[in-house]
């Protein structure tokens, strides 16, 4: 049998009332919940089974609900008893996957990312900057046109690195404006601009880093007990130096996305289970590899049917 990654959803895939049939008459699922409160000082699990939405999306509040629901989810999957080869996540998503490698406790990964939004929301004033998702553009051809625009005094670049003609750029709204119509003249098929407030994955991000290298130093940060796919290389980490240095160098580099697909690929993993609210990365992993085995489990139903699947496969 081959390989398996768990892969862990970044900002985006949050919706209200994730993950409450799950602690729903399930008291140590409950606790992770309870836990994340505890941490945090309020009750990030109301928002989350009730919303309302619009505070739910807020960046600050996105990423912690995210990752608790996400090893919420990993907690009910683990009865199964299946054990990953690697861990990945998108973004956000990569701090998840370290609390499932063991390298950092579930408690500091809550606080950890509820600092990363805020650090995110206040590196850049409201407004100013933004993010846009090219389709039907090769990297090498838009990376010209951001550094050409970049050149010309406008700050842009590529920020997510998501699956063969999909690929994000972010920064200022005029760079990015800029960069998508020159995008569009240069043969994009569409440029899309993304609901977020700010331009993550950018050069702009980068006092939001400096802050959040201080939040790692207060953290007990250990080697992971799984590798890690980083981000920022789409290569292996298991170290605490390395994995410190790779989450704040995240925040103002490109999530190689497709990249990380292809080395777990390369790396023998032939079953890609994503844990978490949604399916979204379980649609880009499609559109780099059709022929990979795809589970997205987020509730009891689809937990059963990948425990299932999984068995039939290894049979």
């Amino acid at each position: 049998m081959g390989k398996i990654a768990f892969m862990f959803p970044g900002q985006g895939s949050q919706t209200v009332g994730m993950g409450k049939q799950l602690a729903d008459g399930n008291k140590h699922i409950q606790s992770l919940f309870d836990s994340a409160d505890q941490r945090l000082g309020y009750s990030l699990s109301n928002l989350i089974f009730n919303g309302p939405q619009s505070e739910l999306t807020l960046t600050t509040n996105a990423q912690p609900a995210l990752l608790t629901t996400s090893i919420a989810v990993l907690d009910a999957f683990k009865h199964a008893g299946i054990q990953p080869d690697y861990v990945a996540g998108h973004s956000l998503g990569e701090y998840t996957a370290l609390v499932a490698a063991g390298a950092i406790s579930f408690e500091d990964g809550v606080y950890a990312v509820r600092k990363r939004g805020e650090f995110m929301e206040a590196a850049v004033p409201n407004g100013e900057g933004t993010m846009a998702a090219v389709l039907g553009m090769g990297r090498d051809e838009l990376r010209a046109v951001t550094e050409k625009i970049t050149n010309d005094g406008h700050s842009v670049q590529l920020a997510n690195l998501n699956c063969p003609g999909q690929i994000v750029i972010s920064g200022t709204k005029k760079g990015v404006e800029l960069a998508g119509a020159e995008a569009k003249a240069a043969g994009a098929k569409r440029v899309l601009p993304l609901e977020v407030s700010g331009p993550f994955h950018s050069q702009l991000m980068k006092p939001a880093a400096e802050r959040l290298s201080e939040v790692l130093e207060e953290i007990n940060l250990q080697d992971a007990k799984v590798p890690v796919i980083a981000n920022v290389t789409a290569d292996e980490m298991t170290t605490a130096a390395e994995i410190k240095t790779r989450l704040i160098e995240q925040l103002y580099s490109p999530v190689l996305w497709e990249d990380t697909v292809k080395r777990m690929l390369e790396l023998g993993v032939d079953t890609f289970i994503e844990i978490g609210p949604g399916k979204v990365l379980s649609g880009l992993v499609k559109k780099v590899d059709r022929s990979a085995k795809i589970y997205a489990i987020s509730d009891e139903q689809s937990i059963q049917a990948a425990v299932e699947g999984l068995k039939e496969g290894s049979l």
